[in-house]
């Protein structure tokens, strides 16, 4: 596998490019994302005592069903179920590798965390989000899985529709996330400007004004997260990796 070395302002691009998708079958899309949503918490909800070992082991192949109904919006074709599930029929041990590769990387990353933290997961109480010792807290759990969400950024794409091995798929997906370290840092942040801080500001601006105001407000900026930004960035990541991998001049694109 190749893959190109993008300028900074691609990952802009992404999100931009996402939006336009999004907008070619809002319906398709916002389905597929909430559905995908909806199937994680009802893993983990209903689950409890074997949701977080079947999350890991089921993701990529969920993620990869959902990026199919990306990729039919993208192609323009039928949206049938042979399409959505492309590059899974046939390749259900690839995928199954990756799931547990995936299980494997979030035992480790887990135990890093408990080990660094002194074996207490303290960091997570959601009660002291004011603290600064939890915002401190959060920014090295973030650091600490950088490594894990590069390496599976683009591996669910790689191991169902290129056909790579789900160890390669991880290790394509690392290397392609380093060399283009710049466009998803550009990504990263037109996504944190668009779901933090315009949010943000509305929310504060909303605040000058009566109760009700801010309520309707929060509500529908919730919406909008839910229904508009989820799928788009779905959409995104999809754009991300055909802009990597398979660029539109590529036969495959």
């Amino acid at each position: 596998m190749q893959a190109r070395c993008l300028p900074a302002r691609r990952g802009a691009f992404w999100l931009v490019a996402g939006l336009h998708l999004f907008r070619r079958n809002p319906p398709l899309l916002t389905a597929a994302t909430l559905t995908y949503l909806l199937l994680v918490q009802m893993i983990v909800g209903l689950l409890p005592g074997v949701g977080p070992f079947l999350l890991p082991l089921a993701l990529p192949t969920m993620i990869l069903i959902v990026a199919n109904g990306v990729r039919v919006v993208d192609r323009g074709g039928p949206m049938l179920p042979a399409a959505l599930l492309h590059g899974v029929r046939g390749n259900g041990v690839t995928m199954l590798r990756l799931g547990g590769l995936h299980l494997l990387g979030a035992f480790v990353f887990v135990s890093l965390i408990m080990l660094l933290e002194g074996g207490g997961m303290k960091f997570v109480d959601i009660e002291k989000a004011d603290d600064p010792e939890f915002i401190w807290s959060l920014l090295r759990l973030f650091v600490m899985a950088i490594p894990f969400l590069l390496a599976f950024l683009f591996a669910p794409y790689l191991a169902g529709w290129d056909g790579v091995p789900a160890a390669k798929a991880l290790f394509f997906s690392f290397v392609a996330a380093i060399r283009n370290w710049r466009a998803l840092l550009s990504y990263m942040a037109a996504v944190v400007l668009v779901s933090v801080a315009l949010p943000g500001l509305l929310i504060i601006l909303a605040g000058l004004m009566p109760e009700f105001v801010v309520q309707v407000v929060q509500v529908v900026i919730r919406m909008l997260m839910l229904f508009v930004l989820a799928p788009v960035l779905t959409a995104s990541l999809y754009i991300g990796y055909r802009d990597v991998f398979h660029p539109p001049t590529d036969e495959h694109a």
